[in-house]
């Protein structure tokens, strides 16, 4: 991706498709279907994509067009991989109290 992230706040859906090389019309699909795509709108209705929305539609665009997963294949992946994030994020919270609890008993 050619975007400099940093460099703006916001992007226009223009700006999205010339960098990933797609139509303007593929990503107002994939914002249809993928509910982790969701860019913010103005009062005229134009989308302004954040840096969490290009990189969402870079994972969406890389299962699809370069992993060559269906629409549905890439849903239930990110679905999946969400639940597995949270899994890992609740052991790790469990390592740290076990952790804590054993410096209290120490102390």
């Amino acid at each position: 991706m050619k975007l400099n992230i940093e460099e703006k706040r916001y992007y226009s859906i223009g700006e999205v498709a010339s960098n990933f090389n797609v139509n303007p019309s593929l990503i107002r699909f994939w914002e249809q279907e993928f509910k982790i795509l969701s860019p913010k709108k103005n009062s005229r209705g134009n989308r302004k994509f954040t840096k969490k929305d290009i990189e969402n539609f870079n994972k969406i665009y890389f299962l699809l067009k370069e992993k060559g997963f269906t629409i549905q294949g890439a849903k239930d992946y990110i679905k999946n991989e969400k639940s597995s994030n949270k899994l890992d994020i609740v052991n790790k919270l469990k390592l740290i109290k076990d952790k804590l609890i054993e410096i209290s008993d120490q102390l």
